[in-house]
Parts: structure tokens; sequence; C-alpha cells
């Protein structure tokens, strides 16, 4: 569950940020690529605050919660 939230606040932040890049100012972009950099970090380093966080609010991984 934690895995599928993080990929979803991560896409959504990606595609809010090109609208208001087309529609508000170009300068959104720059959050495009934070958001870029920060998934490809968490890649490589295998750690995630978002994840960090879910954590300390008691979101499951899912694994568990199955059937």
């Amino acid at each position: 569950m934690r895995n599928r939230i993080v990929r979803g606040v991560a896409g959504s932040f990606i595609l809010i940020s090109l609208i208001l890049a087309i529609y508000v100012s170009q300068n959104w972009l720059w959050f495009t690529a934070f958001v870029g950099a920060n998934l490809l970090q968490s890649s490589l380093t295998k750690w995630c605050l978002l994840e960090d966080i879910l954590k300390k609010f008691g979101v499951s991984d899912g694994e568990k919660d199955c059937c």
C-alpha cells in the first residue's frame, strides 16, 4: 500500500506541475525536475522521505493486508 501511495503522489505531482507549466509558468518544470531527481535518488539509496512519513502514520506495506 505504501509503495502505491508513493507512486501515486509522485505521478500526481508530475502531472500537476506539467499542467501548471503549460497554463501558468514554465518555471513549474523545476518542480517536475525535483520530483524526478527525488525518484532517482530513492532508487539509488533505497530511502524515501514520504515512505518514512507514511510509516509514522501507520500505513502498512500491504503484503500482510491481502485477503
